[in-house]
């Protein structure tokens, strides 16, 4: 599969993850619900790694080290905000703030990364941030 493909699975599966997770803190305290969450993920991504014969910690350098860790730190953050923002409103309100990491990631990658824009990538930014104003308009 190429990367369309790919982002598709996970645009589909962060979708459902919506749902699933809001059906998760139903009962349950946003924090305790992320700590089972990343319980389960850590055991399903360790079981994928042996699968695939991806297990050479040490050859993963210190810089590949720190990166992954601010991943970790900046996903964790994520994750805890979302699952709050979960537990007090409707999933119709918080997925599409959600998805501003689009423009936050793209602005990013372009500031950081010099990734090169076009018009249509900035239309569609512009278009996802209108659409996350239109959900929220009451």
């Amino acid at each position: 599969m190429n990367y369309k493909a790919w982002a598709l699975v996970s645009a589909l599966s962060a979708g459902a993850t919506a749902l699933l997770a809001k059906k998760g803190v139903e009962e349950v305290p946003t924090n305790l619900a992320l700590a089972v969450r990343v319980f389960f993920i850590l055991l399903i991504a360790i079981a994928i790694a042996f699968a695939s014969g991806q297990t050479a910690l040490f050859t993963i350098s210190k810089r590949a080290w720190l990166y992954l860790f601010l991943s970790a730190v900046a996903t964790g953050v994520s994750w805890l905000a979302y699952f709050r923002a979960l537990k007090l409103g409707p999933i119709s309100r918080v997925a599409p703030i959600d998805k501003l990491s689009f423009v936050v990631a793209m602005v990013l990658g372009i500031l950081f990364l010099g990734e090169k824009t076009t018009p249509r990538l900035v239309g569609g930014a512009v278009l996802i941030i209108i659409g996350v104003l239109l959900t929220l308009g009451k």
